[in-house]
């Protein structure tokens, strides 16, 4: 029988272009002062919009631009507003750390969360957790929050309109999403609700996967030209709620571990989270021993749209640099751990060259 499952979703997810010229519609049962925790590209892009849909209104909105990362000063500092102001709507506008410190800020105030994502580089907006920072910029936990947001207003002409790499990336973190779920139901792993994997689940993980392989190409050569297209709404539902919603209720396995190793390295602090985990999907795919037809579609995949096959591409060229890595994603705890037989240092060592090797031909 296995577990008991789970299924969890954002209470509204609205998508389009020039969608925030009616924010207030979309929000305004949620109540009437709202606190705007904004990036300052977030601001700049979304600020006028927002204002045009609030014309008529009596609300009370206060516009703050954060400090750059969702740290525990920074959601301390957020919370202050909230209370001296009566604050009933907290809204995150920008990409992760933004949407991260908006939902910390609702969650411990008891308030209703809205999020503004204005780059696709992560599935951050759909789900209910928040990667949280020291002040001092690293590593402080992961928060787990009873439920997701109230609503996600995804504006598709302010995603076209920020750089291609973010979509990229975006693509690079969806990617992991049907694989990563795949393995977790396979072993009963739990979902990141830690609660069992429904058919739901994983069909929003398989429709990622298939819609990444249909319009990945065609969207970012749009959001290049910052055209909004049909393929680019596909890729940003995919980037954004299908990945987001996904991996909230389907799990993470190898990929994701990848990722945490690898941030361990100096040389890819700057390597953007969805390309480590792209470049993890296939280390997973070798230590599964997956078809050789499917692992040959992911790499080309990856190699289409700028995704990562490489270890040079993510930023490494010393083997022992690697085993460090490798180290660090198979810390008790790590989501590594959710696959068969328990996945060594060594043996992932050893994918990783694998994959950085069959990259490499691919290159050649």
């Amino acid at each position: 029988m296995g577990r008991t499952k789970l299924m969890r979703a954002p209470l509204k997810y609205v998508q389009g272009k020039d969608c925030l010229l009616h924010f207030y519609g979309d929000t305004s049962e949620l109540g009437k002062n709202y606190l705007f925790v904004c990036s300052r590209s977030g601001h700049k892009a979304c600020h006028a919009k927002i204002e045009n849909s609030f014309a008529d209104s009596d609300c009370y909105r206060q516009y703050e631009i954060f400090g750059g990362i969702s740290s525990v000063g920074e959601i301390e500092k957020m919370r202050k507003i909230v209370q001296e102001k009566n604050i009933q709507v907290v809204v995150g506008i920008g990409g992760g750390s933004a949407i991260d410190t908006a939902k910390a800020t609702a969650y411990y105030e008891h308030l209703p969360v809205v999020i503004v994502p204005t780059v696709c580089a992560t599935d951050a907006p759909c789900t209910g957790l928040s990667v949280i920072y020291q002040d001092d910029g690293t590593f402080d936990s992961y928060l787990f929050y009873p439920r997701n947001p109230e609503a996600v207003l995804v504006d598709t002409a302010v995603l076209a309109a920020s750089p291609a790499k973010f979509l990229v990336a975006g693509m690079g973190d969806a990617l992991g999403t049907y694989f990563e779920a795949r393995v977790c139901q396979k072993m009963d792993a739990p979902s990141l609700e830690n609660g069992g994997i429904t058919r739901s689940a994983m069909a929003l993980c398989r429709l990622c996967y298939e819609t990444l392989l249909e319009y990945g190409v065609q969207a970012k050569a749009a959001c290049e030209q910052n055209l909004v297209t049909p393929a680019l709404e596909a890729i940003i539902e995919a980037n954004t709620y299908l990945s987001g919603v996904g991996a909230d209720n389907g799990g993470l396995a190898v990929a994701h571990s990848v990722y945490n190793g690898f941030t361990a390295l100096e040389e890819c602090e700057k390597t953007m989270h969805g390309s480590l985990v792209a470049f993890g999907t296939i280390a997973q795919l070798i230590l599964e021993g997956a078809p050789k037809d499917e692992l040959d579609t992911v790499m080309k995949f990856c190699k289409s749209v700028g995704l990562p096959i490489t270890l040079k591409e993510v930023g490494v060229s010393d083997n022992a640099r690697v085993l460090i890595a490798a180290r660090k994603a198979c810390a008790p705890g790590e989501t590594i751990h959710n696959m068969p037989g328990d996945i060594t240092p060594e043996q992932l060592y050893d994918a990783l060259l694998a994959a950085d090797l069959l990259g490499q031909q691919m290159d050649a």
